[in-house]
């Protein structure tokens, strides 16, 4: 009996061995192969560090406590070298994981010492007094300065990764069934993340390839994410933006607002992994979880008419029986992410938007566009409480806390008729919270 179970531990081990040499043989990141051929390829899941924004003005004693036993993605053992131009940062380094089921899986592991050592006080999430004579109207640039993007990523979340061999429309599913908007792409032969996939190239294929709902949408059902790719970049192509986990949040409004996207990945320079993905939202309910303890600027007293901030000329709308290809269409042909919904008196009554499109593919009802809006509204997969409107008179505060309370990207500036007047969006605020004391140059509307 001894030496039988001595021969077992010895097999244990060997296994476990074997199993170790998978692990680093494979792509980063922990996996789940149930959307492709390769267990090698398709969604990614993981646990991402550690931030968790809503605890931060209850428990501020706990903060360091949290950065030593935060969780890290998974890591196999490869590395990358950073891009061209840039230095070599010093991110987290993950801890091993791989899972090759057909379901989500997530795992985590403690914070490496090197990262433990400079885990900063809660007392160092505030930017530095100002000095006597020092403006207050560049506090916000100031605190994203002092913030890197590391410090909002959450504790826990969900990160879908798609290979570029995975049909269009399977991956479109998977957007549905996961709850998320974008996706980071995975490129195999180039052992790289080339771009990212998101509702926008839902919309730009339904609006190329659609023609009638007699008509199949062959390029929808038969296409894979790299043959879009290779038809819909050609030779507009660009690289993939991103940050590293360790570039300030100012950068990463810079970024966003500079390249006119949504989401911006962080991708860690060293290992390659992917992270998290940054938007405006986030960025800005982190602002205002510490609003309350900096000095308040005079222009965040200021209504939106005196300070100019949002889109009021040439607004783009549509009617309830508008067919939503048209919608589509509009969405395309302007580069806009929403459209208010107005009745025959001019009043609005409703929103529609780029992510409202992705409920065609939840219903698999995207082979008839010529249904309406209102129509194609009914299908909405969340509780949709009205359109989050404001006023023009009312001040830049109000606004902040409005749009951040309602967990919305936009809202719609209404007269007293509640007539639409204009838009006013995350970038718009984020371009005169942090860019525009920094003296950057006013950007234009961006798209998704």
């Amino acid at each position: 009996m001894k030496r039988f179970g001595s021969l077992r531990g010895s097999k244990k081990r060997k296994d476990q061995g074997r199993s170790s040499e998978r692990r680093k043989s494979e792509p980063h990141g922990l996996l789940a192969s149930g959307l492709s051929s390769s267990p090698s390829t398709p969604t990614q899941v993981t646990k991402q560090p550690t931030f968790p924004l809503e605890s931060y003005k209850h428990e501020p004693e706990r903060l360091e406590a949290r950065l030593h036993s935060s969780s890290s993605p998974p890591d196999t053992g490869q590395r990358f070298g950073p891009p061209p131009g840039q230095s070599v940062a010093k991110p987290p380094t993950p801890a091993p994981a791989l899972c090759s089921t057909s379901k989500a899986v997530s795992t985590g592991s403690l914070l490496p010492p090197s990262l433990c050592a400079k885990a900063p006080s809660p007392s160092q999430f505030m930017v530095t007094p100002l000095a006597v004579g020092e403006s207050e109207s560049d506090i916000y640039m100031r605190f994203m300065r002092s913030h890197k993007c590391y410090d909002i990523v959450p504790t826990s979340s969900k990160l879908v990764v798609f290979d570029t061999t995975l049909q269009v429309k399977k991956a479109f599913f998977a957007l549905v069934a996961n709850g998320v908007r974008a996706a980071p792409l995975w490129e195999s032969k180039k052992q790289s993340f080339v771009g990212m996939l998101t509702i926008t190239d839902f919309i730009n294929i339904l609006h190329r390839y659609y023609k009638s709902p007699m008509v199949q949408i062959y390029e929808l059902e038969e296409h894979k994410i790299e043959t879009w790719r290779e038809l819909y970049l050609q030779e507009t192509f660009k690289p993939l933006v991103n940050i590293s986990p360790d570039a300030s949040l100012f950068d990463a409004v810079y970024s966003l607002i500079k390249n006119k996207i949504h989401r911006l990945p962080v991708i860690d320079p060293v290992s390659g992994n992917a992270l998290y993905i940054l938007t405006h939202k986030r960025i800005l309910k982190f602002l205002q979880l510490f609003v309350s303890e900096m000095p308040k600027p005079a222009f965040m007293k200021k209504n939106l008419d005196e300070l100019g901030i949002g889109t009021y000329h040439n607004i783009a709308f549509i009617h309830p029986d508008t067919p939503i290809i048209k919608a589509l269409n509009i969405f395309v042909d302007r580069r806009i992410s929403a459209l208010p919904v107005v009745d025959e008196s001019g009043k609005v009554v409703d929103i529609y938007s780029k992510f409202d499109v992705i409920n065609l593919a939840a219903e698999k009802t995207y082979n008839n566009l010529d249904i309406t809006v209102t129509q194609a509204l009914q299908h909405r997969s969340q509780y949709f409480e009205g359109v989050v409107k404001c006023s023009k008179l009312e001040t830049l505060e109000t606004i902040v806390d409005r749009i951040v309370k309602a967990e919305v990207h936009r809202l719609v500036v209404v007269n007293e008729a509640d007539s639409i007047v204009g838009i006013i969006s995350l970038s718009d605020i984020l371009q005169a919270l942090v860019l525009t004391p920094a003296g950057a140059k006013q950007k234009e509307n961006e798209t998704e």
